[in-house]
């Protein structure tokens, strides 16, 4: 289990390219580095208590948790100047009761392949040069798979649904892609 410590907390609001989401950054880290928990419904968020109280709210779509923030996506016909501080009350008092975040249950660990190296080459590529900017935008994104030429993706956080994710995906990680390793990568697509 993962629980956010009874201290005084700090959160500050960070904008993003998906005008329907907001970054609601902590002082301090709320999940390892390296994990990421995107719950896209009430549904998904059953071990999760501060997502299923943030689902309560109508407004509230979707809700990321990362390092050290919350990402929460609202309905589109909503404000976040109507709504914004209620939402960072709310996470403020949760985490300073000391409950619990998530709850994790002790999986098998998952045994991989042998990676070749052109996979270790997008890995690497997605650690080091996409994934900081991603997750500086409230999001994350990790490696799916490769094959004949065309990686794919999973986009969680503010990048589900956001109008520009497509244009980021193409114009961006696919063109830095094909620079990096051409001939190698013909395609980025989302998973």
């Amino acid at each position: 289990m993962i629980q956010a410590s009874p201290k005084n907390i700090h959160i500050y609001l960070e904008s993003n390219p998906n005008p329907n989401s907001l970054k609601f950054v902590v002082n301090e880290m709320l999940i390892p580095e390296g994990l990421s928990f995107d719950f896209p419904s009430r549904e998904s968020a059953t071990q999760a208590p501060l997502a299923q109280e943030l689902f309560d709210y109508s407004f509230v779509e979707r809700v990321f948790y990362m390092s050290n923030f919350i990402t929460v996506t609202k309905r589109e016909d909503v404000e976040w100047i109507e709504v914004q501080n209620t939402l960072k009350d709310h996470i403020q008092k949760f985490l300073e009761s000391g409950r619990f975040i998530i709850e994790m249950n002790e999986a098998e660990p998952v045994m991989e392949g042998e990676e070749t190296e052109t996979v270790k080459k997008i890995k690497s590529i997605l650690e080091e040069y996409i994934r900081p900017a991603v997750e500086q935008d409230g999001g994350a994104i990790t490696y799916h798979s490769f094959n004949e030429g065309i990686v794919k993706v999973k986009l969680q956080g503010s990048c589900s649904g956001c109008p520009s994710s497509m244009i980021t995906l193409k114009a961006g990680i696919e063109n830095l892609f094909t620079r990096m390793m051409p001939g190698e990568i013909k395609a980025v697509e989302a998973f």
